[in-house]
Protein backbone atom coordinates (compact mmCIF):
# COMPACT_ATOMS: atom_id res chain seq x y z
CA UNK A 1 0.00 0.00 0.00
CA UNK A 2 1.54 3.36 -0.24
CA UNK A 3 1.62 5.80 2.22
CA UNK A 4 3.41 8.97 0.60
CA UNK A 5 4.50 9.73 -2.39
CA UNK A 6 6.76 12.74 -3.81
CA UNK A 7 9.42 14.11 -6.39
CA UNK A 8 12.05 13.95 -4.53
CA UNK A 9 15.19 16.44 -5.53
CA UNK A 10 17.44 13.65 -7.29
CA UNK A 11 15.47 10.88 -7.41
CA UNK A 12 12.27 11.60 -9.09
CA UNK A 13 8.91 10.10 -8.15
CA UNK A 14 9.16 8.34 -4.82
CA UNK A 15 6.68 6.01 -3.23
CA UNK A 16 6.92 5.37 0.86
CA UNK A 17 4.93 1.66 0.52
CA UNK A 18 4.14 -0.57 3.59
CA UNK A 19 4.67 -4.56 2.17
CA UNK A 20 1.37 -6.06 2.99
CA UNK A 21 1.74 -9.55 1.13
CA UNK A 22 4.45 -11.45 -0.49
CA UNK A 23 8.28 -10.02 -0.89
CA UNK A 24 9.17 -6.83 -3.20
CA UNK A 25 12.43 -7.05 -4.88
CA UNK A 26 14.71 -5.38 -6.91
CA UNK A 27 14.14 -5.06 -10.54
CA UNK A 28 10.10 -6.44 -10.16
CA UNK A 29 7.84 -4.32 -12.33
CA UNK A 30 4.81 -2.56 -10.32
CA UNK A 31 1.61 -1.08 -10.44
CA UNK A 32 0.86 1.81 -7.90
CA UNK A 33 -2.62 3.92 -8.91
CA UNK A 34 -2.22 5.13 -12.39
CA UNK A 35 1.83 5.00 -12.16
CA UNK A 36 4.01 2.22 -12.96
CA UNK A 37 7.63 1.36 -12.76
CA UNK A 38 10.72 -1.29 -12.44
CA UNK A 39 12.26 -1.29 -8.51
CA UNK A 40 15.22 0.80 -9.41
CA UNK A 41 16.08 0.80 -5.31
CA UNK A 42 14.69 0.00 -2.13
CA UNK A 43 15.80 2.09 0.66
CA UNK A 44 14.36 1.00 4.31
CA UNK A 45 13.50 3.54 7.56
CA UNK A 46 17.37 3.87 8.22
CA UNK A 47 18.10 5.42 4.68
CA UNK A 48 20.10 1.92 3.78
CA UNK A 49 19.11 0.05 0.71
CA UNK A 50 17.84 -3.04 0.60
CA UNK A 51 17.37 -6.05 -2.07
CA UNK A 52 14.04 -7.00 -0.57
CA UNK A 53 11.29 -6.34 1.30
CA UNK A 54 8.95 -8.32 3.59
CA UNK A 55 5.35 -8.18 4.61
CA UNK A 56 5.43 -5.35 7.30
CA UNK A 57 8.76 -3.71 6.14
CA UNK A 58 8.14 0.01 5.45
CA UNK A 59 10.32 1.13 2.27
CA UNK A 60 10.99 3.66 0.00
CA UNK A 61 10.90 2.68 -4.26
CA UNK A 62 12.52 4.47 -6.86
CA UNK A 63 11.66 3.87 -10.35
CA UNK A 64 8.53 4.89 -11.27
CA UNK A 65 7.34 6.73 -14.14
CA UNK A 66 5.20 9.62 -12.08
CA UNK A 67 3.72 9.83 -7.99
CA UNK A 68 1.05 7.95 -7.22
CA UNK A 69 -1.73 8.75 -4.33
CA UNK A 70 -1.67 7.97 -0.75
CA UNK A 71 -3.76 4.80 0.10
CA UNK A 72 -2.83 3.27 -3.68
CA UNK A 73 -3.11 -0.23 -4.28
CA UNK A 74 0.99 -1.48 -5.01
CA UNK A 75 0.83 -4.38 -7.20
CA UNK A 76 3.75 -6.43 -8.57
CA UNK A 77 2.84 -7.72 -12.48
CA UNK A 78 4.40 -10.20 -14.58
CA UNK A 79 5.46 -7.72 -17.53
CA UNK A 80 5.75 -4.07 -18.63
CA UNK A 81 3.36 -4.92 -21.18
CA UNK A 82 0.73 -5.64 -18.26
CA UNK A 83 1.73 -2.85 -16.08
CA UNK A 84 0.74 -0.13 -19.20
CA UNK A 85 -2.01 -1.74 -19.92
CA UNK A 86 -3.20 -1.46 -15.93
CA UNK A 87 -2.44 2.16 -15.85
CA UNK A 88 -3.54 3.27 -19.36
CA UNK A 89 -7.46 1.53 -18.35
CA UNK A 90 -6.95 3.59 -14.90
CA UNK A 91 -6.14 7.07 -16.49
CA UNK A 92 -9.06 6.55 -18.86
CA UNK A 93 -11.30 6.14 -16.43
CA UNK A 94 -10.09 8.87 -14.23
CA UNK A 95 -10.19 11.10 -17.27
CA UNK A 96 -14.16 10.15 -18.03
CA UNK A 97 -15.15 10.99 -14.27
CA UNK A 98 -13.56 14.42 -14.30
CA UNK A 99 -15.89 15.61 -16.91
CA UNK A 100 -15.05 19.28 -18.65
CA UNK A 101 -17.38 22.27 -19.67
CA UNK A 102 -15.03 24.49 -22.23
CA UNK A 103 -14.84 28.26 -20.31
CA UNK A 104 -11.88 30.44 -19.24
CA UNK A 105 -11.31 31.54 -15.59
CA UNK A 106 -9.62 33.50 -13.44
CA UNK A 107 -10.87 34.30 -9.96
CA UNK A 108 -12.50 37.69 -10.63
CA UNK A 109 -14.58 36.39 -13.72
CA UNK A 110 -16.16 33.96 -11.23
CA UNK A 111 -16.96 36.36 -8.80
CA UNK A 112 -18.83 37.53 -11.50
CA UNK A 113 -20.72 34.51 -12.36
CA UNK A 114 -21.27 33.93 -9.24
CA UNK A 115 -23.13 37.07 -8.69
CA UNK A 116 -25.17 36.81 -11.83
CA UNK A 117 -26.32 33.35 -10.03
CA UNK A 118 -24.29 31.54 -13.41
CA UNK A 119 -22.10 29.41 -11.31
CA UNK A 120 -22.56 27.07 -8.53
CA UNK A 121 -19.27 24.98 -8.56
CA UNK A 122 -15.76 26.43 -8.27
CA UNK A 123 -13.25 24.25 -10.20
CA UNK A 124 -10.17 23.62 -8.78
CA UNK A 125 -6.05 22.19 -10.03
CA UNK A 126 -4.43 21.71 -7.41
CA UNK A 127 -0.41 20.53 -8.18
CA UNK A 128 1.50 20.41 -5.20
CA UNK A 129 5.31 19.25 -4.20
CA UNK A 130 3.92 16.35 -2.02
CA UNK A 131 1.19 13.84 -2.19
CA UNK A 132 -0.03 14.90 1.54
CA UNK A 133 0.29 18.66 1.18
CA UNK A 134 -2.28 17.99 -2.11
CA UNK A 135 -4.29 15.58 -0.35
CA UNK A 136 -4.38 18.35 2.76
CA UNK A 137 -5.59 21.25 0.44
CA UNK A 138 -8.10 19.00 -1.50
CA UNK A 139 -10.05 18.26 2.01
CA UNK A 140 -9.79 21.34 3.29
CA UNK A 141 -11.18 23.25 0.24
CA UNK A 142 -13.94 20.61 0.32
CA UNK A 143 -15.15 21.94 3.99
CA UNK A 144 -15.59 25.38 2.56
CA UNK A 145 -19.24 26.31 0.72
CA UNK A 146 -22.74 26.74 1.40
CA UNK A 147 -25.93 25.22 -0.30
CA UNK A 148 -25.42 27.68 -2.89
CA UNK A 149 -21.55 27.06 -3.63
CA UNK A 150 -19.11 24.54 -3.38
CA UNK A 151 -15.58 24.22 -4.64
CA UNK A 152 -14.85 21.04 -6.51
CA UNK A 153 -11.52 19.91 -6.91
CA UNK A 154 -11.52 18.62 -10.71
CA UNK A 155 -7.57 17.36 -10.55
CA UNK A 156 -4.68 17.45 -8.34
CA UNK A 157 -1.10 15.93 -7.85
CA UNK A 158 2.06 16.14 -7.05
CA UNK A 159 4.93 17.76 -9.06
CA UNK A 160 5.24 20.96 -11.26
CA UNK A 161 2.48 22.75 -13.40
CA UNK A 162 2.70 21.98 -16.74
CA UNK A 163 0.80 22.08 -20.33
CA UNK A 164 -1.52 19.26 -20.13
CA UNK A 165 -2.74 20.74 -16.60
CA UNK A 166 -3.69 23.98 -18.80
CA UNK A 167 -5.72 22.08 -20.91
CA UNK A 168 -7.36 20.68 -18.53
CA UNK A 169 -7.89 23.92 -16.92
CA UNK A 170 -9.33 25.83 -20.10
CA UNK A 171 -11.32 22.68 -20.59
CA UNK A 172 -12.68 22.72 -17.24
CA UNK A 173 -12.30 26.61 -16.44
CA UNK A 174 -10.72 26.04 -13.01
CA UNK A 175 -8.06 28.12 -11.56
CA UNK A 176 -4.91 26.37 -11.61
CA UNK A 177 -2.90 26.49 -7.40
CA UNK A 178 0.75 25.89 -7.57
CA UNK A 179 1.38 24.33 -3.70
CA UNK A 180 5.53 24.98 -3.31
CA UNK A 181 6.02 23.76 -7.19
CA UNK A 182 6.32 26.54 -10.16
CA UNK A 183 4.72 26.01 -13.67
CA UNK A 184 7.49 25.22 -16.63
CA UNK A 185 8.07 27.75 -19.65
CA UNK A 186 5.72 25.95 -21.37
CA UNK A 187 2.74 25.82 -18.91
CA UNK A 188 3.03 29.59 -18.25
CA UNK A 189 3.23 30.52 -21.91
CA UNK A 190 -0.31 28.23 -22.67
CA UNK A 191 -1.86 29.78 -19.80
CA UNK A 192 -1.30 33.19 -20.99
CA UNK A 193 -2.57 32.60 -24.27
CA UNK A 194 -5.52 30.95 -23.17
CA UNK A 195 -5.92 33.71 -20.15
CA UNK A 196 -5.75 30.51 -17.66
CA UNK A 197 -4.71 32.36 -14.17
CA UNK A 198 -1.93 30.34 -12.10
CA UNK A 199 -1.59 31.46 -8.22
CA UNK A 200 1.11 29.86 -6.25
CA UNK A 201 1.26 29.44 -2.36
CA UNK A 202 3.59 28.25 -0.04
CA UNK A 203 1.21 28.22 3.24
CA UNK A 204 -2.40 25.96 2.71
CA UNK A 205 -4.16 28.39 4.95
CA UNK A 206 -3.44 31.45 2.94
CA UNK A 207 -4.63 29.14 -0.55
CA UNK A 208 -7.85 28.36 1.57
CA UNK A 209 -8.48 31.89 2.35
CA UNK A 210 -8.29 33.18 -0.77
CA UNK A 211 -10.43 30.52 -2.37
CA UNK A 212 -12.93 31.26 0.51
CA UNK A 213 -12.75 35.19 -0.63
CA UNK A 214 -12.80 34.78 -3.97
CA UNK A 215 -15.91 32.46 -3.09
CA UNK A 216 -17.48 34.86 -0.86
CA UNK A 217 -17.28 37.47 -3.50
CA UNK A 218 -14.58 39.73 -1.54
CA UNK A 219 -11.35 39.42 -3.28
CA UNK A 220 -8.33 41.12 -1.23
CA UNK A 221 -5.74 42.62 -2.90
CA UNK A 222 -3.36 39.92 -4.59
CA UNK A 223 0.38 40.21 -4.45
CA UNK A 224 2.15 40.09 -7.93
CA UNK A 225 5.53 38.81 -8.31
CA UNK A 226 7.81 40.70 -11.15
CA UNK A 227 9.93 38.26 -13.47
CA UNK A 228 13.39 39.51 -13.77
CA UNK A 229 14.84 36.29 -15.45
CA UNK A 230 15.88 33.00 -15.36
CA UNK A 231 19.44 30.79 -15.21
CA UNK A 232 20.38 27.38 -15.68
CA UNK A 233 23.27 26.01 -13.40
CA UNK A 234 26.00 24.37 -15.26
CA UNK A 235 28.39 23.00 -12.31
CA UNK A 236 28.33 23.54 -8.64
CA UNK A 237 31.65 24.61 -7.36
CA UNK A 238 33.09 23.96 -3.42
CA UNK A 239 34.90 27.40 -2.36
CA UNK A 240 36.67 27.31 1.32
CA UNK A 241 35.35 29.59 3.34
CA UNK A 242 32.21 30.48 1.43
CA UNK A 243 30.39 26.96 0.61
CA UNK A 244 28.93 26.02 -3.07
CA UNK A 245 29.07 28.24 -5.88
CA UNK A 246 26.73 27.76 -8.99
CA UNK A 247 28.14 28.75 -12.11
CA UNK A 248 24.72 29.75 -14.39
CA UNK A 249 23.82 30.69 -17.77
CA UNK A 250 20.99 33.23 -17.81
CA UNK A 251 18.70 31.85 -20.05
CA UNK A 252 15.74 34.50 -19.94
CA UNK A 253 15.92 38.29 -18.88
CA UNK A 254 18.78 39.23 -16.17
CA UNK A 255 19.75 38.24 -13.17
CA UNK A 256 20.38 41.41 -10.29
CA UNK A 257 22.42 41.34 -6.78
CA UNK A 258 19.98 41.32 -4.05
CA UNK A 259 17.19 39.77 -6.00
CA UNK A 260 15.24 37.25 -4.62
CA UNK A 261 15.62 33.88 -5.89
CA UNK A 262 13.96 30.48 -6.09
CA UNK A 263 15.96 27.32 -6.99
CA UNK A 264 13.61 24.65 -9.08
CA UNK A 265 14.22 21.43 -9.84
CA UNK A 266 11.74 19.29 -11.81
CA UNK A 267 9.55 22.60 -11.27
CA UNK A 268 9.48 21.85 -7.20
CA UNK A 269 10.65 24.79 -5.13
CA UNK A 270 13.56 23.73 -3.20
CA UNK A 271 15.43 26.57 -2.27
CA UNK A 272 14.02 30.40 -1.76
CA UNK A 273 16.51 33.24 -0.95
CA UNK A 274 18.50 36.23 -2.18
Amino acid sequence: LVIEAQLDKGRGPVATVLVQRGTLKHGDIFVAGSAWGRVRALVDDKGQQVKEALPSAPVEVLGLNSAPEAGDQFDVVPSEGRAREVTDYRERKRRETRGASAARSSLEQMMTQMKEGAIKEFPILVKADVQGSAEAIVQALEKIGNNEIRARVIHYAVGGINESDIGLSTASGAVVLGFNVRASSQARDAAERAGIEIRYYNIIYDLVDDIKAAMSGKLAPEMRETFLGNAKILEVFNITKVGKVAGCRVRDGKVERGAKVRLLRDNVVIYTGE
